[in-house]
């Protein structure tokens, strides 16, 4: 496998800024275990594995049950997720895999049931941050638990 470089050094001032904008979005109005949700779905989506073990450890870090992390990438069938959730679940498969056609109405509609206008918005660009730091991890094969001491998240307890 061919060595990738390290992005983070090699553009530190962009990397900088996008870190700047991944935590205003966080501090948005949208609650910590629905960013936890979107963060890993959209990880899984993209097959970001850097991502994936990062927010998994965070969920677990903040609370989050184990059981609805195994039945997040089958959360259609699963029974362990509130309507609320569902819809941030949806929004986030529609626009990290976003439709030839564009975003259906159809989804559009459920998710505007769930979430005001202001925190439709925050939802989104939460989906954003997720969906540029999965390329970029991905493109470079940043290795899964790197950062783990650096971001304390090795206080999951998980190996």
């Amino acid at each position: 496998m061919t060595q990738r470089i390290n992005y983070i050094q090699q553009s530190p001032p962009l990397f900088k800024k996008f870190l700047e904008f991944s935590n205003l979005a966080k501090e948005g109005t949208i609650e910590e275990a629905i960013h936890d949700l979107v963060s890993i779905r959209a990880s899984q989506i993209n097959g970001c594995a850097f991502c994936l073990d990062m927010h998994v450890k965070e969920a677990k870090i903040h609370g989050e049950r184990e059981l609805r992390l195994h039945h997040l990438a089958a959360w259609r069938e699963s029974t362990l997720f509130a309507p609320r959730e569902r819809a941030a679940l949806a929004w986030t498969e529609v626009l990290t895999k976003l439709p030839e056609h564009g975003v259906p109405d159809d989804i559009y509609e459920r998710v505007r049931t769930q979430f005001s206008e202001k925190e439709l918005s925050d939802l989104t660009y939460e989906i954003m941050a997720i969906n540029g730091w999965n390329r970029a991890n991905v493109a470079f094969r940043t290795v899964p638990g790197s950062a783990d001491k650096a971001y304390g998240l090795d206080k999951a307890n998980l190996s």
